[in-house]
């Protein structure tokens, strides 16, 4: 039986375990990258592992989230990242420079390496035939250090591409069908391979919309085969020498398979107040807009604002919507700039910004109340752009050009057929990328030696290990899709925290219930009740790390995200999953009793525990973990199980003879 393109790339990587579906496995990773809101943890957790050097074979440090730099806590976090980097060898990305996964394309992306990032839309290369995951920081830290990164082997999903998108249909209609037919929670568990004969009628940065937005279907990963595209667009970043070429074998097997057909796309939109929650324009057209954003991770790219700056182009947008791009890199706002359509921009209305996430974690541009954003970004859950009761629609550069020029919601095609001037911009790339790398610096050139700290930058808590006994009340109960921006919400005002756990903690749960923090840290231990699916969204292990800090001993869902579950056990925190019905019997307040011996049933492998609510009822909720996710959860967390291990390796060290 042949392989699939997920499996030759995971085979060659491999060093514990076996390629069968469920079960966990461990591979060496290529590649790292983090960025300012994770990476400040990330390397302080390098540090407290006792680690001195970078081993994978890049590590790339970006600061993209908050580059705003409000006061000295966000610039105090950048020197502290540059001199982390030039520390233990890290290439460093200035602030402003761009989005780590755009900034990362554009240099670092390479075909059949693997590559680590404490982002969760880390899967964007995988549109160049890299295998790229999402992990929290401290499974980067480790891995920087050497040490495999753990995973169960996906499922493998067959994505085929038939036929070749229309005018005005674009990738970002792609992913939004799949959002449509598979939800949010469609791809738990998975990696998505795209292959067919639609596959060579997309270009890399297409391919590289699709595997990005690919983590709102919750997917481990999404991976693009090798091609004559993906050699050119290489040869045009001057990185030809790093292609090599990849297929599935012709006799894969798949574990699902999903078929496109790219001719019958039309512009799509995904409407308030999740991912998938799609429609095609038309249904939502003559929706009043005030206000619209390209770029992001997402659609920043030359290759996504230059079909906007072509349908501005001699026109105005209207008088009553506000119009900003946000490139992903400034590598692309240089070449916009060099080429003269910055200025047709913004003659036509637009304001540019930094090359930054900034707006898509609700750090400025926050929409006014009452208001509907267009943003053509990969999330719009409630409250992330800012301000709460938002009504955010995700969309691609075209269809958000057309309300800017229209003053609403129209299809690209009506808005053409009005106009009559107004011709489907296509996909054009440039002959050569060719932005200055001023803004790039390379371990080898390096300013620092040594860690820079300010007076917000902390130490990483600990937690004890795990004891027998875990009882306390259900200090808060939610509903499903509860993401970990409900958890740490991103924005300016708390994400400037993002090194002072202490403080960070205050915000924990504070979008769903303000007094939660102060509740939890007036009672000695308790637990959080979800629905299903929690902890999507963002890989950020600040969402474990801030309730563990708080003295929750563990959460009882009915499922969880991928990353977050990960992150749980990596500070510790048990996740045990229970029924439906258990999930709607349990009140906030109840009080929680594991009946168990915990730390001995997690240790020897028990994987159904009895837990008694109130005294008077008992259900059965479940742990779903590896022998090494035991182990860790068991001491305490990643970071004292890791450093247990070094402690143990170093005292059976025989002394060398003399």
């Amino acid at each position: 039986m042949g392989q699939t393109l997920t499996e030759k790339i995971l085979d060659d990587h491999l060093v514990e375990g076996e390629l069968e579906t469920g079960e966990e496995i461990g591979i060496e990773i290529d590649q790292v990258l983090t960025q300012d809101t994770t990476g400040t943890l990330v390397w302080l957790q390098f540090e407290a592992l006792g680690l001195d050097e970078v081993q994978t074979e890049l590590a790339a440090q970006y600061c993209d989230h908050q580059t705003y730099q409000f006061d000295f806590k966000n610039t105090d976090d950048h020197r502290f990242l540059r001199s982390a980097a030039g520390t233990f060898g890290a290439h460093f990305s200035r602030p402003g420079n761009g989005i780590c996964h755009q900034v990362h394309k554009e240099h670092f992306a390479a075909p059949g390496k693997t590559l680590l990032g404490s982002d969760s839309h880390t899967p964007t290369p995988g549109g160049l035939g890299q295998l790229a995951i999402g992990s929290g920081g401290l499974d980067v830290a480790v891995a920087m250090g050497g040490g495999p990164y753990y995973i169960e082997m996906p499922e493998v999903v067959n994505v085929r591409l038939e036929g070749e998108l229309p005018e005005w249909a674009t990738a970002k209609d792609v992913i939004l069908e799949m959002l449509r037919k598979l939800s949010v929670k469609g791809g738990v568990g998975k990696i998505f391979e795209y292959t067919g004969p639609g596959v060579e009628t997309l270009s890399v940065p297409e391919r590289t919309t699709i595997t990005n937005m690919g983590t709102e279907l919750g997917a481990t990963s999404s991976l693009f085969p090798t091609d004559e595209r993906t050699e050119e667009f290489l040869s045009r970043l001057d990185r030809e020498d790093v292609h090599v070429d990849l297929q599935p074998d012709d006799d894969a097997e798949y574990d699902d398979e999903v078929v496109i057909d790219l001719s019958e796309l039309e512009p799509l939109i995904a409407t308030p107040s999740m991912p998938d929650n799609v429609v095609p324009v038309r249904e939502v057209a003559g929706t009043d807009v005030e206000q619209v954003i390209i770029g992001s991770c997402t659609n920043g790219a030359y290759e996504d604002i230059l079909p906007s700056a072509k349908m501005l182009e001699g026109r105005q947008i209207d008088r009553k919507t506000e119009m900003i791009v946000a490139p992903g890199s400034k590598q692309a706002s240089e070449m916009l700039a060099r080429e003269g359509w910055t200025a047709e921009m913004m003659a036509a209305g637009v304001n540019f910004s930094e090359a930054t996430c900034g707006a898509c974690i609700g750090i400025g541009h926050v929409p006014a109340s009452d208001s509907v954003s267009l943003r053509t970004f990969n999330r719009n859950f409630e409250g992330r752009s800012g301000i709460e009761d938002d009504s955010v629609y995700l969309c691609s550069p075209e269809v958000a050009t057309a309300a800017a020029l229209k003053g609403e919601i129209v299809d690209p095609r009506d808005l053409a057929d009005d106009l009559g001037d107004l011709d489907a911009p296509g996909l054009e790339m440039p002959d050569e990328y060719d932005g200055s790398t001023t803004d790039l610096i390379a371990p080898d050139e390096a300013v620092d030696d040594g860690l820079v700290k300010g007076p917000n930058i902390g130490d990483v808590p600990l937690k004890d290990a795990l004891e027998a006994d875990l009882e306390g009340p259900a200090l808060l109960k939610m509903d499903d899709n509860i993401t970990t921006d409900h958890i740490i919400p991103a924005t300016q005002d708390i994400l400037m925290y993002r090194s002072n756990i202490p403080k960070l903690s205050e915000f924990t749960l504070s979008r769903v219930d303000e007094s939660f923090a102060q509740r939890a840290l007036d009672t000695d231990g308790g637990f959080l009740v979800a629905g299903e699916n929690y902890g999507q969204g963002s890989s950020r292990e600040h969402a474990a790390l801030c309730p563990m800090y708080l003295g929750i001993e563990g959460v009882l869902a009915q499922s969880f995200a991928r990353i977050h579950k990960a992150n749980l056990f990596n500070f510790g925190l048990l996740p045990l999953s229970i029924d439906e019905a258990d999930y709607q019997q349990i009140e906030q307040g109840d009080d929680i009793e594991i009946v168990d011996d915990v730390d001995e049933a997690v240790r020897s492998g028990q994987e159904e525990f009895t837990v008694r609510v109130n005294g008077d009822w008992e259900l059965t909720a479940t742990l779903d973990a590896s022998e090494r996710e035991r182990e860790i959860l068991a001491d305490g967390g990643k970071l004292p199980h890791t450093r247990k291990q070094y402690d143990a390796g170093a005292s059976d060290a025989t002394p060398a003879d003399d």
